[in-house]
C-alpha cells in the first residue's frame, strides 16, 4: 500500500519552492508514502513563473487521488498568494462530492520579515481544507525547534523567514520544522489509510 502525499505550493522568488521540497523529502523518508510536488498555475501569463513552474501544474483531480494534502503560499499581505486562492475558488465540485473530507492536510509559508503575516497566511490556507473536511495537523511543541528558533516556526505550520537575500536558505530549525511537518502529514495519512501500526 502506498501513500499519496500532495504537497502543493506558489512560489515567485523559490523560498516556498525550497519549503516544498524539504518537506517533500521527509514524507518520502517514512516508509510507503510518496510525495507528489505540483504548483497553480499564474493567473497572468504576462507574470514571470519561471521559478513557480519547476513543478507540473496541477490537475484538479488530483486531489481525489492524494491521501493527503500540503499547502504552501508565500504571504501576501497576511494572505495566501491569489494563485492559490483562485485554484481554491475551482474547486467547489471537489467540495460537493466530499472527495477530501477526512484526509490529512497542513499549511507551511515564507515571508521577508519575521512578523510579515505568517500565522495569519496559515490560517487563510486552512479554512478552505477545513471547508472541505480535511484533518488539519500543526507542529506539536515536543518539536524542540519550535521553543528556541529565531527564524520561521509556528506550531500552526512550517514557515521561513527569507530576510533581504537574493537566495536565503533554510535556517537549521526551519529545515527541521519542515520535516518535521512532512513526516507528521505522511505518519497520519498512512494511519487514516490502515498502514501504520503505533
Amino acid at each position: 500500500m502506498t501513500c499519496k502525499v500532495l504537497v502543493l505550493y506558489y512560489s515567485r522568488d523559490g523560498n516556498t519552492r525550497r519549503m516544498a521540497n524539504q518537506i517533500a523529502r521527509a514524507v518520502e523518508s517514512i516508509e510507503g508514502c510518496e510525495a507528489v510536488i505540483r504548483t497553480v498555475a499564474e493567473m497572468s501569463p504576462s507574470t514571470d513563473a519561471s521559478q513557480n513552474l519547476r513543478a507540473p501544474v496541477i490537475e484538479k483531480a488530483e486531489l481525489r487521488t492524494a491521501d493527503a494534502l500540503i499547502v504552501g503560499s508565500p504571504t501576501r499581505f497576511g494572505n495566501m498568494a491569489a494563485p492559490l486562492k483562485q485554484f481554491f475558488d475551482s474547486t467547489s465540485d471537489l467540495w460537493l462530492s466530499g472527495a477530501m473530507i477526512d484526509k490529512p492536510g497542513a499549511v507551511f509559508t515564507s515571508s521577508s520579515t519575521m512578523h510579515g503575516g505568517q500565522e495569519s497566511t496559515l490560517f487563510t490556507m486552512m479554512l478552505p481544507m477545513l471547508h472541505h473536511g480535511m484533518i488539519m495537523a500543526g507542529i506539536p511543541y515536543n518539536e524542540a525547534a519550535l521553543h528556541h528558533t529565531t527564524s520561521g516556526g509556528t506550531p500552526y505550520g512550517a514557515s521561513q523567514v527569507s530576510g533581504n537575500s537574493a537566495a536565503p536558505i533554510l535556517t537549521a530549525d526551519e529545515k527541521s520544522l519542515c520535516t518535521a511537518l512532512g513526516k507528521r502529514v505522511a505518519r497520519l495519512a498512512l494511519r487514516l489509510k490502515g498502514g501504520l501500526n503505533d
